[in-house]
């Protein structure tokens, strides 16, 4: 019994790092943006990204805003490790599905730094430039990027390049 106690607790997260959570609308609404970038209506920064999963092997097409800023490209996790950042960081790569093209990137996860960085240097002027930018990360995306290195710690970041 006391060796069972132990393995359910191994398994749980650390209690100093508060779990982020995907809030309902984003689990209704991502059906609707996989679908409308389907039919490759244009949608912002949205595309949709295919990722092969990391136990079945299938291909999953998610939709996910597509950060560019000075010939970079980013993605960012805002609710920490949900399973495409998982079958990302497993994959490798991935196909952009943008218009009636494809593309082949590699993604190579920021380590904490470079994630605070990110934040504060890229995500954070980004936003400020945009109408309501900053508002919209804050209350969609539950990130107040009044404090970069905070929202840094459990959110996940990959660069893309061509593959």
């Amino acid at each position: 019994m006391e060796l069972h106690a132990r393995a359910a607790t191994a398994a749980e997260p650390p209690t100093d790092t508060p779990r982020l959570r995907v809030p309902r609308y984003v689990r209704l609404l991502s059906p609707i943006l996989r679908f409308l970038l389907g039919t490759r209506l244009p949608l912002g920064p949205n595309r949709l990204v295919i990722i092969r999963g990391r136990k079945s092997g299938r291909l999953r097409p998610t939709p996910l805003a597509i950060l560019r800023v000075d010939g970079r490209r980013f993605l960012w996790a805002p609710w920490g490790e949900v399973d495409w950042v998982r079958n990302l960081r497993a994959a490798g790569r991935a196909t952009i599905v943008e218009g009636r093209g494809r593309e082949e990137v590699t993604a190579r996860e920021l380590d904490a730094d470079e994630r605070d960085a990110f934040f504060r240097d890229v995500l954070a002027p980004y936003a400020r430039g945009l109408p309501f930018g900053f508002l919209f990360v804050r209350i969609v995306d539950g990130v107040d990027l009044r404090h970069p290195s905070e929202m840094a710690v459990d959110r996940r970041v990959f660069e893309l390049q061509p593959a």
